[in-house]
């Protein structure tokens, strides 16, 4: 399974979404994506790129597209 794979998988499982859906989804835009499914997401992410995302980048991952520029911080190639 490809990065790109996994990223999305995580966004459709925690907020049962359609894969065509993701690319307009914004933290705080959407019911589904409250702080609380935020921090779900995060923890999310940390477990599958087994990485450790630091609180500046939890609050720059505002929406789908900028969490790719986020995980690639951490090497992760989305």
């Amino acid at each position: 399974m490809t990065n790109l794979e996994k990223y999305d998988k995580a966004f459709i499982r925690l907020f049962k979404v359609k894969k065509e859906d993701l690319p307009k989804m914004k933290y705080m835009g959407d019911k589904k994506w409250d702080s609380m499914a935020h921090m779900d997401l995060m923890s999310d992410l940390e477990e599958i790129f087994d990485i450790q995302i630091s609180t500046v980048d939890v609050l720059d991952f505002t929406d789908y597209n900028k969490g790719k520029i986020v995980l690639g911080r951490y090497g992760v190639e989305i």
